[in-house]
């Protein structure tokens, strides 16, 4: 009598994937195998490389957000405008009754830093004081131009919007290698015959 041939093992499952799912002799898929290998090899050096930019952006929000900022004070300050008595030093003061006193919009402050930093947040209180009753006394900019340079040479431009009220207003910032920042005056409110542009505090915050 004749015996039934045997059933064929099941292919594994990485035979099952086209074009490796059929069966062939010993030596005749190899090339394709390695074709195949070889793309998906390419394709996962190539999204790695495509996601390296985000997964590290992702990687170091986590670290700030697990962090406790701390404080950071610039050690030179260069404005390009300053009206008597209301030198842009004044920002970094630690007094929010004592302000940076501009002419005009257009008007920049830049500040430098001794040592390269990772800038979390920047707060901002604007007009001539934190006081409620004193805020309007001067003008104030509602938008400033923020120019972040850090230690390769690199600038990063934002425009923010600030409101039109008393006290801090913090920015989450998230840069590294922050160098120096400049912020310019523009959208002025408030600036009437006898009045100029007040910017009460300016404050940096690096990852602790």
């Amino acid at each position: 009598m004749l015996k039934p041939d045997a059933k064929p093992a099941p292919l594994p499952w990485w035979r099952t994937v086209w074009p490796l799912r059929r069966r062939v002799r010993a030596s005749s898929g190899r090339a394709v195998r390695l074709l195949v290998i070889l793309a998906v090899a390419v394709a996962l050096c190539a999204g790695g490389l495509l996601l390296l930019p985000a997964g590290r952006a992702l990687f170091e929000d986590t670290r700030d957000k697990l962090s406790t900022p701390e404080p950071v004070t610039p050690v030179d300050i260069e404005a390009s405008a300053e009206v008597p008595r209301h030198p842009a030093t004044n920002t970094t003061d630690g007094l929010s009754n004592r302000y940076w006193g501009a002419p005009a919009p257009g008007a920049w402050v830049t500040y430098t830093f001794r040592e390269p930093f990772r800038l979390v947040d920047l707060v901002i209180t604007n007009g001539a004081s934190a006081s409620p009753e004193d805020y309007a006394r001067q003008a104030r900019a509602l938008q400033l131009d923020l120019e972040v340079t850090t230690r390769d040479g690199t600038k990063h431009h934002e425009e923010l919007t600030l409101n039109d009220k008393p006290g801090d207003q913090p920015i989450p910032m998230g840069i590294s290698d922050v160098t120096t920042v400049r912020l310019v005056l523009r959208s002025a409110v408030g600036l009437t015959a006898g009045r100029h542009l007040a910017l009460a505090e300016v404050e940096f915050f690096q990852r602790g």
